[in-house]
C-alpha cells in the first residue's frame, strides 16, 4: 500500500542539496587528538634513554596513554550521537568503533607487557614475581588487572571467528562490560601515570574527555531513548505476511512522525515479550512514517527475525532511533539508481516512494533468488506506476545461475549511469559487486551510498 508519499516528497524535498559528510573532520580531530597525547608524552619524557628499562618503560607509558586515549573514542563510538549516525552513516561508525576497539586492547597489552617488563629489568627479577609485585603494591593496580581482564574478554569475543559462533545477546551482554573496564582502568591511569601526576592541565583534560564521552553515552543511550518510549508509546498494530519468510510489522504510537524519522532510517528495536524482550536489532522503516503508523519488514534469518510473525497486537515496544544516513540528504544528481538485494529492499521502498524525482528519473533494480522472493513487489509496481519510475528484477534462471550486476549491463540499463547517484542495500557480497561494477561503469564513489546492517 502506498504511505502518504507526497507528504514525503515534500518533507524530503529540501535535502536534495548534499549533505558534506563528517567522516573526514572526525578523522582529522581524533589523529589530532593523538598527536596532542603524544606530545604529553614527550613533554615528560627524557630526551635520550640511558638503558634497555628506560626504553621499555617509556614504551609502556606511550601505549598506556594513546590506549586510554582510545578507549575514551571507543566509548565516544559507542554512543550513538545522531549527527556522527547520519552525517558519518552508522555503518562506518560501527566499523571505527571495532577498529578503534581491537588497537585499543592491543595498546593496553603492549602497555601491560612493555611496563611489566621494563621493571622486571630494572630490578633484575623474574618478570612473574614482578608482575605480582606491580599487582599487589601499586596503587589503583588491582581494579586496573580487573579493568584490563575485562577488556581483553570483550575484545575476545568481539574477533571475527568468534563473534559469529555466540550469540548475538551473549554478545550484547558482554560488550556492554566495556563500561565497567573504562571505569576502574580511568582511576589507575591518573593514579600512576607521570604525565598525570602533578600536572593539573593534563589532569583536567583527561577528565574532560572521559566525561565528554560518558555524557554523550547516557544522553543518547540512555536518556534520549527514555524519551522517545515514554512520549510515542509504541505497539505493535499486526503483521502482515509478504513473502516466503518475509513479514511487516505495523506499529502504531504517538505522534510517530515527530520522532524526526526518514525514509532509509532505522531504528533499533526491542519487543517486550518473550522470548524478544532482551535482544535489539535493527530493522529499517519499510514505508514512510505516518502520524499514527510505522512499518518495519524482517527477512527471516535468525531466532529473532523468525519470532516477530508471531507478535500479538498490543505487544508493546522500546526502540532507539532513527539512525543510519542512507536519506535523501546523500543525493546530489537529479537521477538516482537504487539496488537491492534481500532484506536492504525495506529501505529502498521507503525511498523509492518518496525521493523528489520527475518521471524517469528513479530507477530500482531489486535482486532475489527467485521471484517468490520479491517481498513488497505489489506496492513498488503501484509506486512505480504513480511516479512514472523504473522498476527492474533480476532473479536467478531455472538452472540457478545468478545472473551478475556488471558495467556493460549497467551502461545497457542506464546509458547516463555516470550521471546518477546510487543507493545500494542488501548483503555483503551483492553490495561489494556492485560498487566494483559503478566505479568500472564511471560513477564517482561520492554517489555510491551504501550502508549494511548485517550484525
Amino acid at each position: 500500500m502506498m504511505h502518504n508519499g507526497r507528504a514525503a516528497r515534500r518533507q524530503t524535498m529540501r535535502a536534495i542539496s548534499p549533505q558534506r559528510s563528517g567522516a573526514l573532520p572526525l578523522l582529522v580531530m581524533c589523529w589530532a587528538g593523538a598527536a596532542a597525547v603524544m606530545a604529553l608524552w614527550w613533554q615528560n619524557t627524557a630526551v635520550v634513554y640511558m638503558n634497555m628499562a628506560e626504553w621499555l618503560l617509556g614504551g609502556g607509558r606511550l601505549t598506556g596513554l594513546l590506549g586510554g586515549y582510545l578507549i575514551a573514542i571507543v566509548v565516544l563510538l559507542m554512543a550513538r550521537v545522531p549527527a556522527l549516525e547520519r552525517r558519518v552513516g552508522s555503518d562506518r561508525v560501527a566499523r571505527w568503533h571495532a577498529v578503534s576497539g581491537r588497537y585499543a586492547v592491543s595498546l593496553v597489552i603492549a602497555h601491560v607487557v612493555l611496563t611489566v617488563w621494563g621493571y622486571a629489568v630494572q630490578a633484575n627479577s623474574p618478570i612473574l614475581e614482578q608482575t605480582v609485585n606491580v599487582v599487589t603494591t601499586f596503587p589503583r593496580m588491582i581494579e586496573a588487572t580487573i579493568g584490563t581482564v575485562l577488556l581483553l574478554l570483550v575484545g575476545f569475543v568481539s574477533a571475527g571467528t568468534v563473534r559469529r559462533k555466540v550469540r548475538y545477546e551473549t554478545w550484547y551482554y558482554l560488550h556492554l562490560l566495556t563500561y565497567v573496564a573504562v571505569y576502574l582502568t580511568f582511576w589507575h591511569q591518573l593514579a600512576t601515570g607521570a604525565e598525570f601526576v602533578g600536572n593539573a592541565t593534563a589532569t583536567t583534560v583527561w577528565y574532560v574527555l572521559y566525561a565528554a564521552a560518558g555524557a554523550l553515552l547516557l544522553w543518547y543511550r540512555v536518556l534520549t531513548p527514555v524519551r522517545l518510549n515514554m512520549r510515542h508509546r509504541m505497539r505493535v498494530d499486526s503483521t502482515v505476511y509478504e513473502a516466503p519468510g518475509v513479514v511487516s510489522v505495523l506499529i502504531t504510537g504517538r505522534r510517530l512522525h515527530r520522532i524526526g524519522a526518514q525514509p532509509g532510517q532505522f531504528f533499533r528495536w526491542r519487543f517486550l515479550t518473550d522470548g524478544l524482550r532482551w535482544s535489539s536489532n535493527p530493522y529499517s522503516l519499510s514505508a514512510p512514517p505516518r502520524p499514527d503508523l510505522l512499518r518495519i519488514t524482517v527477512k527471516a534469518n535468525g531466532e529473532h527475525s523468525e519470532a516477530l510473525a508471531r507478535l500479538e497486537p498490543g505487544t508493546r515496544i522500546w526502540a532507539e532511533g532513527p539512525y543510519g544516513a542512507l536519506t535523501a540528504g546523500r543525493r546530489s544528481q537529479e537521477k538516482v539508481l537504487m539496488i537491492a538485494g534481500g532484506a536492504g529492499i525495506t529501505p529502498m521502498r521507503a525511498l523509492f516512494e518518496t525521493l523528489p524525482g520527475e518521471p524517469g528519473d528513479l530507477t530500482l533494480l531489486y535482486r532475489a533468488s527467485k521471484t517468490e522472493d520479491l517481498a513488497l513487489w505489489s506496492e513498488l509496481r503501484q509506486i512505480a506506476s504513480a511516479r512514472g519510475a523504473r522498476l527492474l528484477y533480476a532473479v536467478n534462471g531455472p538452472d540457478g545461475v545468478r545472473p551478475e550486476i556488471t558495467p556493460q549491463r549497467l551502461r545497457e540499463l542506464l546509458p547516463d549511469i555516470d550521471d546518477h547517484d546510487v543507493y545500494v542495500c542488501g548483503p555483503t557480497g551483492l553490495a561489494r559487486q556492485s560498487y566494483e561494477a559503478l566505479r568500472e561503469a564511471g560513477v564517482p564513489a561520492r554517489r555510491i551510498h551504501h550502508e549494511s546492517f548485517e550484525m
